[in-house]
């Protein structure tokens, strides 16, 4: 039986880190993108190989490209042999009000969070068409695509558009046993208790912050990338196979009661933010 192989953008560290190790603890041989963290990238790497014995192969790129993200999917069936599952991961998080917003922010955004997940889509669904693969994409959107924010509106809404796209992407593939399906993180804890001290520092985010917004959320705590990676792993997997053109939310139920996250990020009143993205 051919080995089953995974593809995941933006995966050297935070939640597609975790979706890695969660696919490559579910048998799966792994490929992942990373942009310029390539000490993590070689770090899970090894791990992958060394912990869970499956092939893994890391591709550096800046998805902002055009054509960048369909060359490593096309790279990462050909290396491994085919292809299973994409998870589109990498993306960047600007939190930026309507006065504030700049041309160049915006066309980043689009670039990397929206037009680089609908053309790996396409990529990997030409190649599991050709194959005959009745495979799986799964879109990490956000919360932030259903609840509205303050600052998030270029932010959400790019993550609402993919949602969207992705519920007509499912109608066009089914007829291939292609499945397309979201999972929307909530608050994920993706810097550890070291990085957040470093940022304390220089006042960007408190040392507290994680423990502080855990507090808020209905299962008070904040998520953890395994989290997200046991998602996917589920809709990757044989139980999901009746399940295609939905979004998973994993949030804890931070949304439901509809609260700000904090004053600070989000809030009511926050101060303009810019965060490193989920996918480095």
């Amino acid at each position: 039986m051919a080995n089953k192989v995974a593809a995941v953008t933006g995966a050297s560290r935070g939640i597609g880190k975790g979706i890695a190790l969660a696919l490559a603890g579910h048998g799966y041989d792994i490929a992942f993108s990373y942009c310029s963290a390539q000490e993590d990238a070689v770090r899970l790497q090894r791990r992958i190989e060394q912990e869970f014995g499956r092939r893994c192969e890391t591709w550096r790129a800046d998805l902002r490209e055009l054509g960048a993200g369909p060359a490593f999917v096309e790279a990462a069936a050909d290396r491994l042999g085919g292809l299973d599952v994409l998870v589109n991961n990498a993306g960047a998080t600007r939190f930026e009000g309507i006065l504030e917003l700049t041309e160049q922010g915006v066309n980043d955004l689009i670039d990397l969070d929206l037009k680089n997940y609908l053309f790996c889509t396409q990529a990997a669904a030409r190649i599991m068409v050709r194959s005959g693969t009745r495979g799986c994409i799964i879109q990490i959107t956000s919360s932030r695509a259903e609840r509205a924010y303050p600052q998030d509106g270029i932010y959400g809404g790019v993550k609402a558009a993919v949602t969207r796209a992705s519920q007509s992407a499912a109608l066009d593939l089914a007829p291939y046993g292609i499945r397309v399906n979201c999972v929307a993180p909530g608050a994920i804890a993706v810097r550890s208790k070291e990085e957040l001290a470093e940022l304390a520092k220089h006042k960007a985010v408190p040392v507290d912050f994680w423990d502080k917004l855990g507090r808020r959320i209905p299962l008070e705590r904040v998520g953890v990338p395994a989290d997200v990676g046991a998602a996917v792993a589920f809709l990757a997997s044989p139980e999901a196979s009746y399940i295609t053109g939905t979004t998973l939310r994993v949030d804890g139920g931070l949304i439901l009661p509809g609260m700000p996250e904090s004053g600070s990020c989000g809030g009511w009143g926050g101060k303009k933010k810019e965060a490193e993205g989920h996918g480095t």
